[in-house]
């Protein structure tokens, strides 16, 4: 189903509409997520066939290395320094850091991936996915994902 996601900057100088299809949301320790957000894990909303609208503002960018070798464009505030988005080079799927949205709330994560970096005092409950790294192939979380929405939607 066609989605429209709104959000914004800290600083409120960029707001942005995202159309497209969410794939998964998902929790991630590693230690790039842990320096990036300043904070004990980030968190990825990845959207299919996205199509990105600045509404105000600006975004600068930096080009970072994966562990795979790809080329992840990372994209943030001018102002403010907030990082709103990833997305790997070539690729039509664009990852929001669900903490920009304006309705965040509706939203649970299905997974936790890189958990062998999470910090000692985070519970992860037992019933949700987990992985120690990258799961080996994200469609079981593609499938998670899917699965929750439809119990949302009956």
């Amino acid at each position: 189903m066609l989605e429209s996601l709104e959000g914004q900057c800290q600083c409120g100088k960029v707001h942005y509409r995202v159309q497209g299809v969410s794939a998964a949301l998902f929790v991630c320790h590693c230690l790039e997520c842990q320096r990036q957000s300043a904070s004990a894990f980030g968190m990825a909303l990845w959207i299919n066939d996205a199509k990105l609208q600045l509404l105000s503002g600006e975004l600068n960018q930096w080009v970072r290395a994966t562990p795979s070798g790809q080329q992840m464009l990372c994209r943030f505030c001018h102002t403010c320094g907030t990082r709103l988005f990833h997305q790997i080079k070539g690729q039509n799927q664009l990852s929001i850091k669900p903490g920009t949205l304006n309705e965040p709330r509706q939203l649970q994560p299905i997974a936790h991936i890189w958990t062998k970096s999470k910090q000692d005092w985070i519970s992860i409950p037992p019933n949700m996915l987990q992985y120690p790294e990258n799961p080996p192939a994200f469609d079981t979380l593609f499938a998670a994902w899917e699965a929750q929405h439809k119990d949302q939607n009956t």
